[in-house]
């Protein structure tokens, strides 16, 4: 299973261990932790389409694919905080969301011994960002010595803060109307992680934008066109106070992804001049 890497030179990898040897824990250390998203997009920029039987949105089957799902799972195996929403808690308690890190899947019983290697648990932490605060924690959540941390917004409801931190043990007002990435990411910093995978959907990619503290942005492009209303990008809410510069990292062409069709994986970093070689 073989790729070809196309920028910032020419050359072939395997598929695994493609992302994992991007090494992404080697930004550790740093004064704040390096944060990092991923998306599956068609050609037309759809990351998602609405539901066929129930309320919301759904990753498009015909995008998804057991190659991008591989690489999605290295991305999620170097962190130690992954972020995601209340809508990710409320869509597990109705059955339509599964655990980020698949560790427990023979398929990927790599990652788990890569984890170990590196002397992480054997899943990240996972941080919830919500405002309303309207969501269960599933108890399988925090298992395996996982924290679960909430993220909110000024002013929330005393006794459902009670609840959270019965259950959950943290919750943290960073910001005011709205979560601040800044605010959020700083705290982070102080609990002390460092390597964040943001697994959540556009809205929480525009707070962290806003923020400044997005490091890379990686997306893989399937090359099918769906069409459709309403459309979801990678990137929803108001216009950004100031454009976002995204500096190319690398590019690679997956020939055999969607029998034969291909797809191209791209990373971004954030903010940046210059690339650098992987």
């Amino acid at each position: 299973m073989t790729i070809q890497q196309i920028f910032p030179q020419s050359s072939h990898f395997p598929l695994q261990n493609l992302y994992i040897n991007h090494n992404l824990r080697q930004y550790a250390g740093r004064e704040r932790p390096y944060i990092y998203a991923n998306f599956v997009v068609s050609l037309d920029g759809r990351i998602a389409i609405p539901h066929p039987t129930k309320p919301g949105l759904k990753v498009p089957e015909n995008v998804a694919n057991d190659r991008d799902w591989r690489l999605f799972q290295e991305l999620a195996a170097q962190a130690d905080l992954i972020i995601s929403s209340g809508r990710y808690l409320r869509d597990w308690a109705d059955g339509r969301a599964q655990e980020i890190l698949r560790v427990d899947d023979p398929k990927f019983a790599d990652l788990r011994e890569w984890r170990k290697a590196q002397g992480l648990k054997p899943q990240p932490d996972i941080a919830i960002i919500s405002g309303s605060l309207n969501f269960p924690i599933p108890e399988v959540l925090m298992a395996n010595g996982r924290n679960v941390i909430v993220f909110t917004t000024a002013n929330p409801d005393p006794a459902r803060v009670a609840e959270i931190e019965a259950q959950a043990g943290q919750l943290f007002v960073v910001g005011g109307q709205s979560v601040s990435g800044d605010q959020m990411v700083q705290k982070m910093a102080e609990l002390g992680y460092q390597t964040v995978y943001s697994a959540a959907g556009p809205k929480i990619l525009r707070l962290l934008l806003a923020g400044g503290v997005l490091n890379r942005l990686y997306l893989t492009q399937v090359g099918r066109l769906l069409g459709g209303s309403p459309f979801s990008s990678i990137l929803e809410g108001d216009l950004l106070e100031t454009a976002v510069d995204a500096q190319l990292h690398t590019i690679y062409y997956d020939a055999k992804a969607i029998d034969g069709l291909g797809q191209l994986l791209l990373a971004y970093d954030i903010g940046k001049k210059g690339a650098q070689a992987a």
